[in-house]
């Protein structure tokens, strides 16, 4: 392929919301307005993070690009076409892991295949121990969540959202209830993943509240308003990977981020 097309797949939208209208009903009476008309374009194989002031809105955009919020006007189109429920090719991963404490660790990420009808249970169990080994898991399959650590717990909630091997990944705070050894090695992983072109996911959305993180990560960040919720500003991060936090650079672009959020 060349650069030339690379290049044009790369700016194309795997994911696109156009004109997104939402909100909530309030136990009073009225209505809370979310959002009154974004839009946002995820374009292939980007690491793109989302950042806003707390409460305004970020988990519940994760959910519409997910399609398990319906927006009152607008539309979320995936790879061109509209989006009107949850999709295999979308995987989601959770501030809380939110794993079935009756199931095995296994048995929690098989879930994620649960409509794979051209597969035998044979073939979902071993591609279920791939993606645990892949995350550190393999030996724990036939463990609980009980038994489990933090860390094991994001790293199954992980491979739960990878096993269907989605075209994009959406991640709500995957790591604000990590300690910040085993926060920084899940943020290598994924990073691992994602540049690994033979793997899923093609692209990430990751929301955080850590802007470091943000920088480190991804290579556009969205910073949101207060609701209802419009984009105050994009920023295009441009430095090598891996990305070291001692570097002036890196900062410069956490400084930006910050105006922006201010």
């Amino acid at each position: 392929m060349s650069e030339e097309k690379e290049a044009e797949i790369t700016r194309e939208a795997l994911l696109e919301l156009r004109e997104i209208v939402f909100s909530y009903e309030m136990r009073g009476g009225g209505r809370l307005q979310v959002f009154d008309g974004l839009s946002l374009r995820v374009r292939y194989a980007e690491f793109l993070g989302i950042a806003g002031p707390s409460g305004c809105g970020k988990s519940t955009l994760i959910r519409i690009m997910a399609g398990l919020l319906k927006p009152e006007k607008g539309v979320v189109l995936f790879r061109g076409k509209p989006l009107k429920k949850p999709t295999p090719r979308i995987g989601i991963m959770f501030q809380n892991p939110a794993l079935f404490p009756w199931y095995t660790v296994l048995e929690n990420v098989l879930l994620a295949l649960i409509h794979e009808k051209e597969l035998s249970q044979e073939e979902k169990i071993e591609r279920a121990r791939v993606f645990l080994d892949m995350v550190g898991l393999m030996g724990f399959e036939t463990a609980y969540p009980a038994e489990l650590s933090s860390g094991m717990k994001s790293r199954v909630a992980l491979a739960r959202a990878l096993v269907a091997q989605p075209d994009l990944l959406l991640m709500d705070e995957p790591f604000s209830d990590l300690d910040p050894l085993t926060a920084i090695s899940l943020r290598r992983e994924i990073e691992t993943l994602w540049q690994n072109q033979s793997l899923p996911p093609s692209s990430v959305v990751m929301v955080s509240h850590d802007i470091e993180e943000l920088v480190e990560l991804c290579d556009r960040i969205v910073v949101l308003t207060q609701r209802p919720v419009k984009v105050a500003g994009i920023v295009e991060v441009k430095l090598e990977r891996p990305r070291s936090r001692r570097s002036e650079e890196f900062y410069k672009y956490v400084d930006e981020v910050y105006t922006l959020l201010s």
